[in-house]
């Protein structure tokens, strides 16, 4: 449970254990996604390395981080400018319904005001229950469907 004590800030890499014990709880129920610690750190250290690409804000409880929203700036060509794709959202289920995802994701709209983007966007998984959180917020679902194509990795 939340004490009331929360704050948010950016991650740092002492907190990079935890954000991957976050995203491994974030993907358990995706059908798209696998959880592999290793890839996902090394995601979590290039984003937290180029502050221009993008954020990764937390949420701590009495000093303990138990919630993330990682943010990732690109091109639109429809605005003309920078937009903001937000990818990862996670807060500790015993932490839920305090209103840390709602910090989250209004921190994450701050960071991106704060540099101009006026256009934020995500993917949610239809099958997520948890998902309708966004539409509580404000996101509205476009007519718009996500593809995706892996390409061969080098050996």
């Amino acid at each position: 449970m939340t004490s009331g004590r929360c704050q948010i800030r950016e991650a740092t890499d002492q907190d990079l254990d935890v954000l991957v014990g976050l995203l491994s709880l974030l993907f358990s129920p995706e059908a798209d996604f696998d959880s592999d610690p290793v890839k996902q750190a090394a995601g979590l250290r290039l984003l937290m390395g180029e502050p221009r690409r993008g954020s990764v804000l937390v949420t701590e409880d009495d000093g303990e981080v138990v919630g993330m929203c990682s943010v990732q700036t690109t091109l639109s060509t429809v605005e003309g400018a920078e937009a903001a794709l937000v990818e990862d959202v996670a807060v500790r289920p015993e932490h839920r319904g305090h209103g840390l995802g709602r910090s989250l994701v209004a921190g994450t709209e701050d960071w991106c005001l704060s540099r101009g983007i006026r256009r934020m966007q995500l993917l949610m998984d239809r099958d997520n229950g948890p998902a309708a959180f966004y539409r509580h917020l404000g996101w509205a679902e476009t007519r718009l469907v996500a593809c995706r194509k892996r390409l061969p990795s080098e050996s």
